[in-house]
């Protein structure tokens, strides 16, 4: 099974639908995570720069060794291809 990431955030969304956000008639978004995506909106309006800002702490956490730097260039690179964010 392919790996599915928020198209919001970049959060792995794991092997089931269980952290899948939702459309407006309840319905899971493959695209997006319920921490972005509920009820067919996004959850805050916020810059991709903000929104980046906010997933380096969750980043770190969740990748030992990895340096800030490094969080920031790799979400820098991927996050413009997310379709949240490709769109703007």
């Amino acid at each position: 099974m392919e790996e599915r990431y928020c198209q919001s955030c970049g959060m792995p969304m794991g092997p089931t639908d269980e952290l899948y956000g939702a459309e407006q008639d309840g319905t899971k978004s493959k695209d997006y995570c319920h921490y972005c995506y509920q009820n067919g909106a996004f959850t805050s309006e916020c810059t991709m720069q903000e929104m980046i800002d906010y997933c380096v702490k969750p980043m770190l956490e969740n990748v030992p060794g990895m340096t800030e730097a490094q969080a920031r260039d790799i979400m820098g690179k991927t996050f413009p291809q997310f379709k949240r964010w490709a769109a703007r």
